[in-house]
């Protein structure tokens, strides 16, 4: 079974906007990134909380999306 994983990714230009991925753990997600992402730094890669969102996430194994207009943010450790 997959997991959502989001990712802040920066270029040589500057930061992409939110990426997510499909994944089945979280080493598993950034092997997906880097992959897609071989000239890029992967920053960070999270378990989003309670993030959600209308926009598709994908479905399978290894989908990755751009989420044009929304910008990273840490996860909250806090509870609600």
């Amino acid at each position: 079974m997959t997991k959502l994983f989001i990712a802040d990714i920066r270029s040589a230009e500057g930061p992409k906007p939110l990426v997510t991925v499909r994944a089945a753990a979280e080493g598993e997600a950034r092997l997906f990134l880097s992959a897609a992402y071989p000239d890029d730094t992967i920053v960070a890669v999270a378990e989003p909380g309670a993030w959600t969102s209308d926009a598709d996430t994908g479905s399978r194994n290894g989908d990755i999306r751009e989420h044009a207009g929304v910008v990273w943010q840490a996860p909250s450790s806090l509870a609600d």
